[in-house]
């Protein structure tokens, strides 16, 4: 059984026992949350949201909050004497997932 949740304005295809990684949310390591927003449910009973499943919740339970590696961000114009170098660590959560109840 798997299912596509919504999570950080992204849709992720998740299974039990996968571990993933979503954008930062506010919770603590080994605590359980819920997503609510669940758009399709499949296996053998398949559900489709219009747009979100009715009942339907996904389980998880965060293993870790850290940042990504560091991207270097570079702006260049030339002949205008201009540049500029930047870098970005993206903050995330990784969850693995424990159950979907539908």
């Amino acid at each position: 059984m798997y299912a596509i949740i919504e999570t950080g304005g992204k849709q992720v295809k998740v299974e039990k026992g996968q571990e993933i990684f979503i954008e930062k949310l506010a919770a603590d390591v080994d605590e359980v949350i819920t997503f609510d927003k669940v758009l399709f449910v499949g296996g053998d009973n398949v559900k489709v949201g219009a747009p979100l499943v009715e009942g339907a919740s996904v389980t998880a339970k965060v293993v870790e909050q850290g940042r990504a590696k560091k991207i270097t961000v570079f702006k260049y114009k030339p002949k205008k004497n201009y540049h500029r170098k930047l870098g970005h660590r993206q903050p995330f959560t990784k969850v693995i997932i424990d159950e979907i109840n539908a």
